[in-house]
C-alpha cells in the first residue's frame, strides 16, 4: 500500500466508508482531508476509480443531475472494498508510517484495533528518530560549508521532526495508558 496509487486507493475507501460520493466530491474530500503538497487531479483520481471498480472494490451508479448538466456518477463502497479497507488498516508494515501513507492511516485510525495503532505510531516515530539524527549528523557536517539560508533549512528539519517525536511520543504514551487494565479495586479496610 505504499504507492501514491494505493494511498489513494486506500483515501478513497475510506472516505467512501463514510458515504457515498460523486468524483469532484472525492476530489474535493481527499484534497481538503489529506492535504497533499499538490493538489490531486482528476487524472490521478478517474484511473483509481476505474482500477477499483475493476477490482469490485467500488460500484459507480448515475446520481441526480442538476439543471442542465449531465448525470453525475456516484462512488459507493462495496463489501469487498470493505474487507480490502479493513485488511489494509490492519496492515502495521513499514509502508504504514512511511511520509506518503502515514497521513491517510492516521486519519482512519478510528477503525483500526489499538495493537496495529501502537505499532504504526512507533514505527513512524523509529523513523523520525532516524531522520532526527541523520539531519543531526549532515547538520554537524556542513555547518561551516554552508551559507546561513541553507543552514535554516536544517534547522527548521529538525524542529520539524523533533516536534513530530514529541508529538508521536505522546500518542503512543496515550494508547498505551488506554490499552493498560485497570488496577483492581481494593475493598476499603474497615476500621477494627
Amino acid at each position: 500500500m505504499g504507492s501514491r496509487s494505493g494511498v489513494l486507493e486506500l483515501a478513497v475507501l475510506g472516505l467512501l466508508h463514510e458515504t457515498p460520493m460523486h468524483g469532484y466530491e472525492l476530489r474535493k474530500r481527499v484534497n481538503a482531508q489529506f492535504g497533499w503538497g499538490r493538489v490531486l487531479s482528476f487524472g490521478s483520481l478517474y484511473p483509481c476509480l476505474k482500477t477499483m471498480l475493476r477490482k469490485g472494490l467500488i460500484t459507480a451508479e448515475s446520481g441526480s443531475s442538476d439543471a442542465g448538466r449531465r448525470q453525475k456518477i456516484v462512488y459507493t463502497i462495496t463489501a469487498a472494498g470493505k474487507d480490502h479497507f479493513a485488511e489494509a488498516m490492519h496492515d502495521a508494515g513499514p509502508s504504514a508510517w512511511e511520509d506518503d501513507t502515514f497521513g491517510v492511516r492516521f486519519s482512519f485510525f478510528s477503525r483500526t484495533d489499538p495493537a496495529t495503532r501502537l505499532r504504526i505510531l512507533e514505527g513512524r516515530r523509529a523513523r523520525m528518530e532516524e531522520r532526527l539524527a541523520n539531519v543531526r549528523a549532515a547538520m554537524s557536517r556542513t555547518a561551516e560549508r554552508v551559507d546561513a539560508y541553507t543552514l535554516e533549512l536544517q534547522r527548521h528539519g529538525l524542529e520539524s521532526a523533533e516536534r513530530e517525536v514529541r508529538w508521536l511520543s505522546e500518542l503512543i504514551d496515550g494508547e498505551r495508558r488506554k490499552a493498560a487494565p485497570e488496577p483492581p479495586a481494593v475493598p476499603p479496610v474497615s476500621p477494627t
